[in-house]
């Protein structure tokens, strides 16, 4: 088929004149065609799906309660634009109540249509060409993306296990650090499951000041911490002095797709945001801004939400274990980052994506490769099962399967 006439305008950042004509396939679309084929090749066999990103719950019942009640308001029919008084309140006071932090809702917070779209902006406020962003790998490459949109440049910080999953702030290059605007960071780690200290927060701090360089912290899984509270960055004194945290609605509070995020801290970086975001969207509906108001008032759902992961966690590497992984139990997140089997039997892995697909062809199990930083498969806990006896068969059905593979590490 001949190329349409506008083939050529397509702009350089989705790869101009050859956009659409690329043969390589991201790896989660290889693994939802590696699944379509296991389940035509063997329909009687359960998919053991440990590849899903997202909660398995819906949101709270009252906080739906309230969205039913919200949309049905004439009040809430109009546009939001940087977001309603009563939700950036909330937010305010949930910072205050979990973390100690005193922010002005007025212009230390701002809500965004999800996480996703205040990485997506926040290197618009600050990304020229030839400018660098620092980021961690494995992570969420959103941020990167746009920062190649406007002629950027990225510089990735691997994690590696030697290090906890800590970037190497001393190995960046001086001519890197010289044009880096932006460090994100994301604890707790997705997917590595590390999760920040206050000493660490202190580094990135002091590295900050030093280089001049605006920290965006993503804290989608902050409530999915295990071993103590949960720690903010802003709970670290100087940092609101040097960035931003991006905070989720989504994974604490069981609000998958209810698109809800706030972005906290310097005010001039949260202005900057905004202004932005006013020239991208025009806000979330506010019936979901008061529904996410709801949620922020209610600790217990978040308590309720951890709970679970780390049931399910403890389980999941318990079984891990059974079957030769070198599994341990993560700090945060509903993820447990493990190290990809070198081989099953006489069949050698080159990477985790080989490894990856090796288990979803033989015995249906699905896990994500992660090869950034090292071959490392990514389970995660947000299955589906009704009740605690489920999970178990579930778990039980996963030692039988991958322990028939005899893998070896």
């Amino acid at each position: 088929m001949a190329d349409p006439w506008f083939q050529a305008h397509f702009a350089e950042r989705i790869g101009g004149v050859q956009y659409g004509k690329g043969t390589e396939i991201y790896k989660f679309e290889k693994i939802k065609r590696a699944k379509r084929a296991v389940v035509a090749a063997h329909p009687q066999r359960q998919l053991l799906d440990f590849g899903i990103g997202e909660n398995d719950d819906m949101a709270d019942a009252e906080v739906r309660a309230v969205l039913k009640r919200e949309v049905d308001k004439i009040e809430n029919r109009g546009y939001a634009d940087n977001g309603i008084a009563e939700f950036k309140e909330a937010a305010a006071q949930f910072m205050k109540r979990v973390f100690g932090v005193s922010l002005d809702p007025a212009t230390e917070i701002n809500h965004a249509i999800g996480s996703k779209p205040a990485l997506a902006m926040l290197p618009a406020c600050f990304i020229n060409p030839g400018d660098v962003t620092l980021m961690t790998v494995p992570g969420y490459p959103v941020a990167g993306t746009h920062t190649k949109y406007y002629g950027g440049e990225v510089y990735n910080l691997p994690l590696r296990a030697d290090n906890g999953f800590y970037p190497d702030l001393a190995a960046i290059p001086a001519d890197i650090k010289k044009r880096a605007k932006l460090l994100v960071i994301n604890y707790p780690n997705s997917p590595t499951g590390a999760v920040a200290t206050r000493d660490f927060y202190r580094q990135i701090i002091d590295f900050a000041h030093t280089n001049r360089i605006v920290v965006v912290q993503d804290a989608a899984h902050l409530l999915l911490t295990y071993d103590g509270p949960p720690l903010s960055f802003l709970q670290v004194e100087g940092a609101k002095d040097v960035g931003v945290e991006v905070h989720s609605m989504s994974k604490g509070f069981n609000m998958i797709g209810w698109r809800m995020a706030f972005v906290a801290g310097h005010a001039k970086i949260v202005q900057a945001f905004a202004d932005v975001k006013d020239n991208s969207d025009s806000g979330q509906f506010m019936a979901i801004q008061h529904a996410a108001k709801a949620a922020l008032e209610r600790p217990e759902i978040g308590d309720r939400t951890r709970a679970k992961y780390r049931r399910r966690l403890h389980k999941l590497v318990a079984a891990l274990t059974q079957v030769g992984f070198r599994a341990q139990m993560p700090g945060g997140t509903y993820f447990l980052y493990v190290q990809s089997p070198k081989a099953s039997g006489d069949k050698l892995f080159a990477n985790a994506e080989e490894a990856s697909q090796f288990l979803i062809q033989e015995q249906s199990v699905i896990c994500v490769p992660w090869d950034n930083a090292g071959p490392y498969l990514r389970f995660s806990v947000t299955y589906l099962a009704n009740d605690e006896t489920e999970e178990d068969a579930l778990m039980a059905e996963t030692v039988a399967r991958l322990g028939r593979l005899q893998l070896r590490f």
